[in-house]
């Protein structure tokens, strides 16, 4: 199996987060077929950007309550 490889930082350019981000994901298994070359990351050149599972407002969905219809 034959890749080209990118580096965090041109990963991150190609998907709009920053490069520490990348990083981050690539030690955390997040991102798939990953290589560590000593202190750096090569990513597969053909691999998409990870789903964000973040919230965006840094806080746990709030769970709607459901109204009690009984009457």
């Amino acid at each position: 199996m034959i890749f080209d490889w990118i580096t965090p930082k041109q990963a991150a350019e190609l998907w709009g987060i920053s490069d520490r981000r990348v990083q981050y994901l690539c030690a955390n298994g997040q991102i798939t077929d990953v290589m560590r070359l000593g202190q750096a990351w090569l990513i597969p050149k053909d691999t998409q950007k990870p789903p964000d599972g973040r919230s965006k407002n840094g806080r746990k969905p709030i769970k709607q309550k459901q109204e009690n219809n009984n009457a």
